[in-house]
């Protein structure tokens, strides 16, 4: 068994950094999913919690980790 320097570390207790979405308020996006809801305004992003308002939806949370939503401005 390999003896660990104090300066190692096991990769399995490393965290990888935290998700930040690229997106910003005001941004129109499209859901992949459901075009039927329409062009959405960008009203909030924090980490991958998007919150997103479309015409025909309503207010639309969004987790920007399982669905990537269409850029269209």
């Amino acid at each position: 068994m390999p003896v660990m320097t104090p300066m190692q570390e096991p990769r399995s207790i490393m965290a990888p950094p935290p998700f930040r979405s690229f997106l910003v308020p005001g941004q129109l996006v499209r859901h992949p999913d459901h075009p039927e809801w329409g062009d959405g305004a960008v009203q909030s992003a924090i980490g991958e919690r998007v919150t997103v308002m479309f015409p025909h939806a309503g207010k639309v949370m969004v987790n920007a980790m399982v669905v990537q939503l269409t850029v269209l401005s």
